[in-house]
């Protein structure tokens, strides 16, 4: 405390100058107009910055609940453009749950473990058979395919990604019908192979390849990539085509799980054709 007393009296005089000095511009402001707007166009600027970097640092704390937002979002919009809802149709959706009478639902995950460099690769979400996800449910994000759903437990699934070369996944050339099968050859994490396209085809670089619909797993024309090159050979009646996938592999979060509601009815009547 003595101190603290101490250094205001080895310091009067200035502390004196400067509380006469703050009064007066206190009675320049009050009395002269022009000072006045000055003094507040300045605090209103320092305030105004104040302010709007306070806001971006709330925003940027809530970017997370704004990101998941976004995402069922897309989910919706996706489960609209999948059973070509009418417009009308799509404005009930986006307010209430999908129809139970919709062929396909769209779940959300997220990617908690993703793998891109052996030849067997995975991917782990959250989100297992308590939320409806279940082995044979085809797996994309905003950009195209990821891959199928493998198993899944309570809470928690693993993914059989694209870039595995066990993977095989129906698809075709973008407005045509000519269907072939998706593979991966184990080298490089930005391409698969499309094979058994036959030579008849017209195929350009740049085409779009996109999934064929054939399954009972991936609904029609959900994008995968782009042709690169297409090759054969003398002997061989088909193309084996090199896709650039549209997604990066190796950078994946959010992801959809799209469940077709009428597989069991599908796979019910297809074993009774197998039984007779």
């Amino acid at each position: 405390m003595q101190q603290i007393f101490n250094f205001f009296i080895k310091n009067s005089t200035k502390l004196l100058f400067l509380l006469l000095l703050l009064i007066s511009f206190a009675f320049i402001i009050r009395t002269h107009t022009f000072h006045r707007s000055s003094f507040i166009s300045s605090a209103n600027g320092v305030t105004g910055y104040v302010y709007e970097n306070v806001n971006d640092l709330k925003e940027y704390m809530h970017l997370k609940s704004e990101n998941d937002a976004l995402v069922l979002e897309n989910a919706y919009l996706k489960t609209i453009v999948y059973n070509n809802l009418t417009d009308k149709d799509s404005l009930e959706i986006a307010k209430l749950q999908p129809s139970e009478t919709d062929e396909y639902s769209i779940l959300v995950a997220k990617v908690i473990r993703n793998s891109f460099n052996t030849k067997e690769n995975y991917l782990t979400i959250k989100g297992g058979s308590k939320q409806g996800i279940q082995k044979d449910l085809g797996v994309i994000n905003s950009n195209g395919v990821i891959g199928i759903i493998e198993k899944s437990s309570n809470n928690y699934s693993t993914v059989q990604s694209i870039l595995n070369v066990k993977s095989k996944i129906n698809a075709k050339i973008k407005g045509s019908n000519h269907f072939g099968t998706l593979e991966w050859d184990g080298k490089n994490t930005g391409y698969v192979n499309l094979t058994d396209i036959p030579r008849l085809a017209e195929i350009y670089k740049g085409d779009t390849i996109v999934t064929g619909g054939i399954s009972k797993i991936f609904p029609e024309n959900i994008p995968i990539g782009v042709i690169e090159k297409a090759y054969t050979t003398a002997s061989s009646n088909y193309f084996t085509i090199s896709v650039r996938l549209f997604n990066d592999m190796t950078n994946l979060g959010y992801v959809y799980i799209i469940k077709n509601n009428y597989v069991e009815e599908i796979n019910t009547l297809e074993e009774g054709l197998e039984d007779e």
